[in-house]
């Protein structure tokens, strides 16, 4: 077993362009053609195969989180968010632009949509947010289950 700081130290030596969105593509909510899966030991890291494509995904992330704000409760000065706002933020965000830009998808691709998001809005800031953040306040995770049932 890998403890957290070796853990992290190895991720930053191997993974040198970590992929935006990497918690949703490893809980295969989404897919990506320009993810790189990798292997730290027993965990699994993504990469992104192209800076550019990476720098419009990040700038992406940044908009979602920005914008579902209001709708998480959060305020401007949290920098590091839990996982569980992380996740709701990523696959629920995805969710949001997959129902305007690509609803008859089976599951949200990060690489069409920022491309697609790119081809039909001047600026990711256009977006029409609104829309999209109603798919990070509907999507939930998994139930945890509780300790006597299986």
């Amino acid at each position: 077993m890998v403890d957290e700081a070796a853990f992290r130290h190895a991720k930053g030596e191997i993974n040198h362009l970590p992929c935006v969105f990497e918690r949703a593509l490893l809980v295969r909510h989404a897919a990506c053609e320009l993810a790189v899966r990798q292997q730290i030991a027993e965990r699994e890291t993504v990469a992104c195969a192209q800076p550019v494509a990476r720098a419009v995904c990040a700038r992406m992330s940044a908009l979602l989180r920005e914008k579902s704000a209001f709708a998480m409760g959060l305020t401007g000065t949290q920098r590091i968010l839990p996982h569980a706002m992380v996740m709701k933020i990523q696959c629920g965000g995805l969710d949001g632009l997959k129902a305007l830009l690509d609803a008859d998808a089976v599951a949200p691709d990060v690489r069409r949509l920022v491309r697609l998001a790119q081809e039909r809005y001047a600026d990711l800031a256009d977006l029409p947010f609104s829309e999209i953040v109603q798919g990070v306040a509907a999507w939930q995770g998994r139930r945890r289950r509780s300790g006597g049932q299986r």
